[in-house]
Parts: structure tokens; C-alpha cells; sequence
């Protein structure tokens, strides 16, 4: 048979064995331990519930069907994060984006105050600044694009080969773009990192992460750590999320082409500065995102006017927008970043990131419009500015 179009095999990776009487899906195996087999322990014994679980190979199987690795599922995304850079040695070098997920941002800085690392923050979409970074050597090189929240898209080529050059592990979030629409793997990345709370699962009701490693023997320290230090997902939530990734196309389809439609009208509105969406042809990011992903993403963020407080009104008074810091689900969700005191001051006060999900585009646009009017107010150009250079 040919080769399987992602699609596909998000519906059909990890499936059970056929044979008569067996089970469609994989199901759910809540064991804590399994019966060993006579003498030393065997390949592919399960042994202890801590090493791994049926229910959990399912989900990796299908994830490493669609990244071209091996997969590990991990409690949360942040669990998968760590065990990435538990394989930088003690006084290591990382160089990572001085805007992502602050997640990532707030273990680098904890392990850099402790000395344990050396950690160098640097624009992501800025290469000759990232090559920079790295002149000096690296033992990790940290890519996350499309950025959180500024959209910012890296040049996973170039930036893939700078590290390699340094000597450094290269590691790429791709939360954001799914495997669906970036596959930095086939890039020469060496491992791939996913919230799998965000839109694998994509029902806003598992916490889990998941790395996906470019070579087996990557994979197996991933294993270690993940067994060492107890960071082991749910049985249930992995059932769920395997459940949420056969969907995974349709919903990433779905929220994307409304996240397009509402980033250019509110582009258009007088009461918003500056929006950053992939798909705009002005937007900084969107040659790249043109030729190394084969979508732009449901993640659009605005710029209001009106400031922080326009931001606060719009997050407030919406009324099928839900309010809320995470993203990637089949509902549509706001949130003014700078709400939380880590966030990077590169953000701006008034930028709101709002995740884009399935509901009808016309209601989501009327939601945000009624409130965006309230505080519209005439510029001299006649229109809002779609977008501009780097955030500020």
C-alpha cells in the first residue's frame, strides 16, 4: 500500500491486531503491574505498571505513526519538556527563544538560577541571531514555532542545521502546528515535544505530554527519565487522548480555516492595532509558514487599542469565547498573556491569543465584534494596522 496521508493514519495508527471477536480500539488497561514471564525479564515485558502500559503504546504507536519517531507519553507537557533537558549535562548550554511557552521559560530560568545550566534567550525567528547564540557551542537548541504567543515562525532548515552544526541536541514544541501541519522531524530535528493536553487531545480534559525522538536510543533515555522520576501519564487520560487524535485532521482543519477568516477581519477592525496569523500575506512569519507547514494554525493574536484594559473588556464581555489560559480544544478561548506576571515583557499589555476552535465562524466573529465595537474608534489611515515587525 502506499504511503498514508497524515490524515489517515491519524484515524488508524494504533489500532488493535484484527482478528475475529478483538476489540476496535485499543482499550483501556488499568493494571499496576503485569504477570512476568518465567526466569529474567523478557523483551517486551511489560513487567511494572511505572514502565509502560498497553494503553499507553497505543497512543505512542499512533503519535510516532504521524511525528516518524518513537513516542513517550508523559504525565504533561511540561514532564516531557524536563525530560528533554535532563539529557543536557550539568553546566550545559541551551539556547531558546526569548518568547515561548512560559512553562518552558520558567524551568530553563529555575535550572539556570541553580546553576545547572547556562541558558541564552534569543529571537527564534531571527537566524543569523540564533546562529549567533550558538557560535559559542550548545548542547541543546530549543525551537518552538509557531511562537507562544507571538506567532513568530522559525526556519526550522536552517535553524535545525545551525545546531547540529554547534553540536547541539536539537529539540522543536510543536504544540502549536500539530504533526497535521509540521513535521519537524523530517526537518532533522532530534526530538519533537507536544502538550498532548492542547490539540492531539483536543477535548480540553487529559492533562499529558509527549516527546517524540528522531532515533531510537533518544528515545530509550526519554523512557528512563520518564520512569526514573515517576512522570508517567494516566491510563485513562492516554485512552482519551487517543480517542481525540482520531479527529485530530477535521478539528485542525476545521479551526484553522475560521482562525484565517477571524484574523483578517479583525485586521480590518478599527478597534485592533496589530494581529499576527500565519496566513495573513503582510504577516512577518508568513513566508515561512507558506513553505515548511502546510497550514497556518487556529492561534491568532491582537493587539487592541485600547490597551490592557480594552484586552480585560474583550476577555469579559464575550459570551461564546470562554476566558481561560489554555488552548487547542474544540471550543474558541481568550486570554490577555500579560495577565500573568512571568510572562516576557515582550508581550505586549494588550495583546489577547485567542485559540480558534470548530464552532460556527459567523458566531465566533458577531461574539468578538460586539464587544470590539464598543471601544471602536476612527484612526487617520481609515483602518487597523494587520500587522507590523516583532512585537515590541
Amino acid at each position: 500500500m502506499d504511503e498514508l496521508s497524515p490524515a489517515t493514519l491519524a484515524v488508524t495508527a494504533g489500532r488493535p491486531a484484527r482478528a475475529p471477536n478483538a476489540p476496535l480500539n485499543a482499550p483501556l488497561v488499568l493494571a499496576s503491574t503485569f504477570v512476568s514471564s518465567p526466569g529474567a525479564p523478557q523483551p517486551g515485558d511489560l513487567g511494572y505498571g511505572r514502565w509502560t502500559n498497553p494503553t499507553w503504546q497505543a497512543f505512542e504507536t499512533a503519535l510516532a505513526a504521524l511525528e516518524g519517531g518513537t513516542a513517550r507519553l508523559f504525565a504533561s507537557g511540561t514532564a516531557a519538556v524536563a525530560a528533554v533537558v535532563d539529557q543536557v549535562p550539568d553546566g550545559g548550554r541551551v539556547v531558546v527563544p526569548d518568547v515561548a511557552y512560559n512553562g518552558t521559560l520558567a524551568l530553563l530560568g529555575r535550572l539556570a538560577e541553580r546553576g545547572r545550566l547556562d541558558v541564552v534567550r534569543v529571537g527564534i525567528a531571527d537566524t543569523d541571531a540564533v546562529r549567533s547564540a550558538l557560535a559559542a557551542g550548545a548542547h541543546l537548541l530549543w525551537i518552538e514555532t509557531p511562537t507562544n504567543p507571538l506567532l513568530e515562525v522559525a526556519d526550522l532548515a536552517a535553524l535545525v542545521a545551525a545546531g547540529h552544526d554547534a553540536g547541539a541536541l536539537v529539540a522543536v514544541d510543536n504544540t502549536f502546528a500539530t504533526p497535521l501541519l509540521q513535521t519537524p522531524l523530517a526537518f532533522g530535528a532530534d526530538v519533537v515535544v507536544h502538550s498532548v493536553t492542547k490539540y492531539l487531545s483536543g477535548h480540553s480534559d487529559v492533562l499529558l505530554g509527549a516527546a517524540v525522538a528522531r532515533d531510537a536510543e533518544l528515545a530509550e533515555h526519554l523512557h528512563g527519565h520518564r520512569t526514573r522520576h515517576g512522570a508517567v501519564p494516566g491510563t485513562a487520560e492516554a485512552w482519551l487522548a487517543l480517542r481525540g487524535l482520531r479527529t485530530l485532521h477535521l478539528r485542525v482543519e476545521r479551526s484553522g480555516s475560521n482562525a484565517a477568516v477571524l484574523a483578517e477581519r479583525l485586521a480590518g477592525h478599527p478597534a485592533v492595532t496589530r494581529v499576527r496569523h500565519p496566513s495573513l500575506p503582510a504577516d512577518p512569519g508568513h513566508g515561512r509558514a507558506a513553505a515548511q507547514m502546510r497550514g497556518y494554525g487556529a492561534i491568532v493574536a491582537v493587539e487592541l487599542a485600547g490597551g490592557a484594559a480594552a484586552a480585560e473588556e474583550l476577555a469579559a464581555g464575550v459570551r461564546l469565547w470562554i476566558h481561560t489560559t489554555s488552548l487547542g480544544g474544540v471550543e474558541s478561548t481568550l486570554e490577555r498573556r500579560r495577565r500573568y506576571p512571568g510572562e516576557p515583557d515582550a508581550v505586549p499589555d494588550s495583546l489577547v491569543r485567542l485559540s480558534v476552535g470548530v464552532e460556527d465562524v459567523d458566531d465566533l466573529w458577531a461574539d468578538l465584534a460586539a464587544v470590539l465595537d464598543r471601544f471602536r474608534r476612527p484612526r487617520a489611515s481609515g483602518a487597523a494596522r494587520a500587522v507590523g515587525p516583532r512585537c515590541p
